[in-house]
């Protein structure tokens, strides 16, 4: 496991989407590891991680919300099946566009397939921060930041602050 340094916004890598994983192998592990190894030396703590923040261009993520970090999920090629029709509002960051956050209006609830680590395919339903966290890490995975939620006058205000803060 190696800690491997982010992404930096606007690396065009955050813009692109990501390539499905065909089979869980040794090396899928070994990123998955360098991930949550990177999630869990964010400052505050972070709660998922994906792939191309990183720079690893294929479809992974790791989502853990828990202070004790013991309920780590490994996900590869998630797929949102279906959200739930009430939605939250959250503050939303991101290791690789440092100093600034939004509140961000999500379903509160979600069903998602995924290949989970043994390699298996597994649909579960997540809620509260954990649906937010994993729908976060599929917009990553989609070559979307947690902004492009925003209408574009608060997404430019995000963005012109950023800059500042280099």
């Amino acid at each position: 496991m190696t800690l491997r340094p982010f992404v930096m916004w606007p690396d065009k890598r955050l813009r692109t989407p990501c390539a499905p994983v065909d089979q869980i192998t040794d090396n899928v592990r070994a990123i998955w590891a360098d991930m949550v190894a990177a999630m869990d030396a964010m400052p505050g703590q972070g709660v998922g991680l994906a792939a191309p923040q990183i720079g690893e261009m294929i479809q992974l993520a790791v989502v853990d919300v828990t202070d004790d970090r013991s309920r780590r999920i490994l996900l590869a090629n998630p797929e949102i099946l279906s959200a739930g029709s009430e939605m939250g509002s959250y503050t939303e960051a991101s290791p690789c566009l440092p100093g600034v956050q939004a509140e961000i209006m999500r379903p509160t609830t979600v069903a998602v397939r995924f290949l989970n680590a043994d390699g298996v395919i597994e649909r579960r339903d997540f809620a509260g921060l954990e649906a937010r966290s994993v729908q976060h890490q599929i917009d990553h995975l989609a070559g979307r930041m947690y902004f492009d939620n925003l209408g574009r006058v608060k997404r430019d205000m995000l963005l012109r602050r950023a800059r500042k803060k280099r």
